[in-house]
């Protein structure tokens, strides 16, 4: 072999060496990351949205009106925190009197979820928002609605609530929304969408409040009785009981026999927040596996 030929022989393998090269790093560079498998859950509609920017994560039937049940009580909540003034000198530390009529409302309703409120007890506002998100009481709900509306009568005051919640549901931008209750304890026209609901959750966790009340496990009251002594109520226990499961911190659940198992919930881990909603799942144990899916597909959507 000629030098001039093994020269030849010896560029072209240099060559060819180096261009598999080339397209062996092209390769490597153009691979697509590892591909996030989307989440099959039982619930008729969910959504996930990314809590710091608000971008969608995940949605399935999202803008579909479903009944709400008692997450209906986080724009209760919302309303309520919203109407806090010192300048009126309405604070979270104002005593509320249990009315007879809340003890007449939870007996009318078949004695829904109850924060067993005892009628003539003075109660702050604190309290009676724990003791709404906590054991979801719907004379605790009620209470609330009664001191925040306007109006004559109790039944003036909680349709003005009622109304409060509408207007605040407009204001944040939930379009397929509309409250007729202050407890989700439906009148035939009290509906959401998993997109709403967590609109408003993202909304209402920016309230240090609101996020101290949602994250606590169990909650004990000190309430005034009409005699002025101290009553100390029983415990109440959140219904949440993925609180604290993969930086679960909120938000509420809700069930009923036609709304099903739903729950509005918010997790935070390494600086990462998701906020979303399930409506309609078919089982609290079903309810409780779709968020699990559903905030572990957010972390890895956000990551």
């Amino acid at each position: 072999m000629s030098s001039i030929s093994g020269a030849r022989i010896r560029r072209a393998i240099t060559v060819g060496l180096t261009t598999g090269a080339m397209i062996t790093a092209g390769a490597v560079a153009a691979a697509p990351a590892q591909a996030v498998t989307v989440p099959t859950i039982t619930a008729k509609g969910g959504f996930v949205m990314n809590g710091a920017t608000g971008a969608t994560l995940y949605t399935k039937y999202g803008d579909t009106k479903r009944l709400t049940a008692s997450t209906t009580k986080i724009m209760t909540a919302k309303v309520v925190l919203s109407r806090l003034s010192p300048a009126t000198n309405v604070t979270l530390d104002t005593r509320v009197t249990i009315r007879r009529e809340v003890s007449d409302y939870m007996v009318a309703e078949g004695y829904p979820s109850t924060a067993r409120l005892i009628v003539g007890d003075k109660v702050t506002v604190r309290q009676l928002l724990y003791g709404m998100m906590l054991p979801s009481g719907c004379d605790a709900a009620m209470a609330l609605a009664d001191k925040f509306g306007t109006g004559t009568t109790v039944k003036a005051r909680t349709a003005n609530f009622i109304a409060r919640m509408n207007n605040m549901a407009k204001t944040l931008g939930m379009t397929n929304t509309h409250f007729d209750s202050f407890d989700g304890l439906s009148n035939g026209a009290n509906y959401s969408t998993p997109r709403d609901l967590t609109k408003l959750a993202r909304s209402t966790m920016t309230s240090s409040t609101f996020r101290a009340v949602v994250k606590t496990k169990s909650y004990t009251a000190k309430t005034i009785t009409s005699s002025g002594s101290t009553r100390t109520m029983a415990p109440w226990n959140n219904t949440n009981t993925l609180l604290g499961w993969n930086g679960t911190l909120g938000v509420k659940t809700g069930s009923g026999p036609d709304a099903k198992y739903c729950l509005v919930f918010s997790a935070t881990l390494n600086g990462e927040q998701v906020v979303g909603a399930v409506l309609s799942s078919s089982s609290e144990a079903n309810r409780t596996a779709d968020v699990k899916k559903l905030i572990t597909y957010g972390y890895a959507r956000i990551s």
